[in-house]
């Protein structure tokens, strides 16, 4: 008999209780309600939301919240009890609210707007023996957060929590310990004039409007771009505290540089008119002064909230790009034969992205192999060495497979060891895992990735693609597009849009299968399996013609490409993938490319 399936998630979640709230009752019910609901409206709900969390409910004295990221879940939980501590300056102990709060990271049952699970039951219980104004967290949250959060967590050991089968192993956060001014990740590493390398200031962005509420909607967009800028591994990022002093300050983005220590400065500028918003960003060298970039996003008004998501989600996916971009140039133009680790690593990711192909792959890895000769713990390295291996074997273009494979695993399993927190390195982790064909196994390492940091548009791509080995072509678009949000001008988008024709020939829609494809090869024209994608999609259209001239193109680019190739080293067993990948075989057929 079939059963409904159960839909699932991994996510960070927050459980927050009132200490003492009975005994706050007792002596003055209304009053007390009336001072919770205020505390929830002013700071815990606004919190919730800056940190992008979603309230899941409100349990009369507390609240339970999820969080698409560990670090947000984590962050949120310091700025609440710091917040309630501000609030309770002036307040007598003994009428003082106060919270405990729970953060836990686990797989939850969704129903409707509700979650349930031993996820959720844990984050309560570690709520329950918090300290009052203090934090528990499990200890996978401690993993995640440690390497990203100048933050102390004290060891409670292992706790047996009530009703909850296993040992859980508690740490302690306490308010004293934390400092939450600090955005700014633990370690950068230096350039000249002591500077580090990836340091940044993201200014006040400009009100253009005047407005009051659109003036509190800017700073928004600032104090939000600069926690977004801070969770990049290896940017150094200025807090908001020291940025807010310059604002409407007609100052030298060098002088600033000088002052702040940093690298580069963004500044930008919103407005608005009444029913668009556009906001203007400009990156700048603070040594030269040079402008380096500049962008501007239109948007149709909306909800204010999801615009300042998605506005700063952008802005901080292309300074992702274009800050390692300008020091790639300075690099040249500085010092093109004293690279050191840190250095190499980059040029090989400047190799890799402006070529995107096999033949670019082998480059840049012969790049971060000798950046690791250099530092054999350079983990941007080590990620690098997987990505090129595995674009070489997921291409179906390696004579090595297995050699390559057991190279990916080994720098994968050191890099995870050395940055266990790392999107990024769960991403790779995904990737690996694919080509040992556990396309289940690499979806749950991808939402791994996406609870770190679901702000990656790179992540969201990779698990459209995993979805397509997995049988469910029909869902790699919300995932596709979900990337595309976050990054419309991304270097990546001709691979994404060679993903999505990948599962319109599988799902039989040709129409697409060719569209899609065709926009591929013209955003990247030296990758080569769009061209295959294409020709199968043409071929089994009756456009022989136009199907061979594609496959001439793709066998041009990669000789050794062979339909036998790809049978023999698919990534999944899953009999609905296997049945609706003949559809490619047919067409590669058709089109003329050999068994």
């Amino acid at each position: 008999m079939a059963t409904e399936r159960v839909e699932r998630r991994l996510t960070a979640i927050l459980a927050a209780d009132v200490v003492g709230y009975s005994r706050l009752t007792s002596m003055d019910e209304e009053g007390t309600h009336v001072q919770l609901k205020e505390h929830l409206r002013v700071l815990v709900d606004p919190k919730i939301s800056e940190h992008r969390g979603r309230v899941v409910k409100n349990t009369g004295d507390g609240i339970l919240a999820e969080f698409g990221s560990v670090v947000d879940a984590v962050r949120c939980a310091c700025d609440v009890q710091h917040g309630m501590a501000e609030r309770n300056a002036d307040v007598l102990p003994e009428k003082r609210i106060e919270f405990r709060i729970g953060v836990n990271v686990g797989d939850v049952i969704i129903d409707g707007g509700d979650i349930f699970g031993d996820g959720v039951n844990v984050a309560v219980r570690l709520e329950g023996i918090a300290e009052p104004g203090g934090i528990c967290v499990s200890a996978r949250v401690q993993e995640y957060a440690q390497g990203q959060l100048d933050i102390n967590f004290e060891d409670a050991g292992e706790q047996q929590l009530k009703n909850i089968a296993q040992l859980v192993r508690v740490f302690k956060l306490r308010l004293r310990d934390v400092d939450p001014s600090s955005t700014a990740p633990l370690t950068a590493p230096r350039g000249r004039h002591g500077r580090p390398r990836f340091s940044i200031v993201v200014l006040p962005f400009t009100n253009l409007g005047g407005d009051d509420e659109q003036d509190d909607f800017v700073d928004a967009i600032t104090e939000t771009l600069t926690t977004d800028l801070s969770r990049i591994p290896d940017f150094f990022v200025v807090a908001c505290k020291a940025a807010f002093l310059y604002k409407r300050k007609a100052i030298d983005a060098r002088q600033i540089g000088r002052e702040l220590g940093v690298r580069y400065v963004l500044q930008g500028s919103v407005q608005s008119c009444t029913d668009r918003l556009r906001v203007n960003a400009h990156l700048i060298d603070a040594e030269s002064g040079a402008h380096l970039w500049a962008e501007r996003f239109d948007k149709l008004r909306m909800d204010l909230f999801d615009m300042q998501d998605e506005i700063t989600a952008r802005l901080a996916r292309a300074l992702d790009i274009q800050v390692p971009a300008a020091e790639v140039r300075r690099l040249r133009l500085e010092k093109p034969n004293e690279l050191d680790s840190i250095d190499l690593a980059l040029q090989a990711h400047a190799v890799f992205f402006q070529k995107l192909s096999v033949s670019g792959a082998r480059e840049a890895r012969g790049i971060f192999e000798e950046a690791l000769r250099a530092d054999n713990n350079n983990v941007d390295a080590l990620l690098g060495l997987v990505e090129t291996h595995m674009w070489e074997v997921n291409c179906y273009m390696s004579d090595t497979r297995a050699q390559q494979v057991r190279l990916a695993e080994a720098a994968i399993s050191k890099a995870l060891e050395l940055a266990p927190n790392s999107a990024r390195a769960h991403f790779c982790h995904a990737w690996v895992l694919m080509a040992l064909r556990a396309p289940e196994l690499a979806f749950r390492a991808i939402e791994l990735a996406i609870s770190l940091d679901r702000d990656l548009p790179f992540i969201h791509m990779r698990a459209g693609w995993i979805k397509i080995f997995l049988g469910r072509a029909e869902e790699t678009e919300g995932h596709l597009n979900n990337a595309m949000r976050l990054s419309p001008r991304d270097p990546l988008l001709g691979i994404w849009y060679s993903m999505l024709g990948l599962a319109d020939l599988q799902l039989g829609r040709l129409d697409q299968a060719v569209d899609r494809p065709r926009k591929a090869v013209g955003l990247t024209p030296n990758h080569e399996i769009p061209y295959f994608y294409l020709a199968a999609a043409l071929a089994l259209q009756g456009r022989a013609k136009e199907a061979v001239e594609a496959c001439t193109i793709g066998r041009r680019l990669a000789p050794n490409f062979r339909i036998g190739k790809c049978r023999a080293e698919v990534q999944s067993d899953n009999p609905v993938f296997l049945a609706q990948r003949e559809r490619l075989y047919e067409g590669l057929g058709k089109a003329g490319l050999p068994e």
